[in-house]
């Protein structure tokens, strides 16, 4: 999985399937964090959906987690103000 971490953020991709049975990170996909989300891909619930998975996660506040390419499609790429390149490469497992 590729991360970059520059001025206090870190940026990933993330690939995210909709409607799942649960909210659960799933490992990786490719180069991407893969993320199941029991949200409808409708009216940015699933993105919502992601946000507060990932700020639940990573224990930094919603406002610090922010999808920087990709809000309509499934791979997307995600910011995270606040957390290491370490702690996000530890969600994949």
């Amino acid at each position: 999985m590729q991360i970059t971490e520059k001025d206090g953020v870190v940026s990933f991709a993330v690939r995210v399937q909709p409607r799942a049975s649960r909210d659960e990170i799933a490992g990786e996909w490719q180069d991407a964090l893969k993320i199941r989300l029991t949200a409808p891909p409708v009216d940015d619930r699933a993105n919502e959906a992601l946000r507060r998975l990932l700020a639940a996660r990573l224990n930094v506040p919603l406002s610090a987690v922010r999808i920087a390419a990709g809000g309509r499609g499934r791979t997307k790429r995600v910011e995270v103000r606040g957390v290491t390149a370490g702690a996000v490469r530890a969600l994949a497992g």
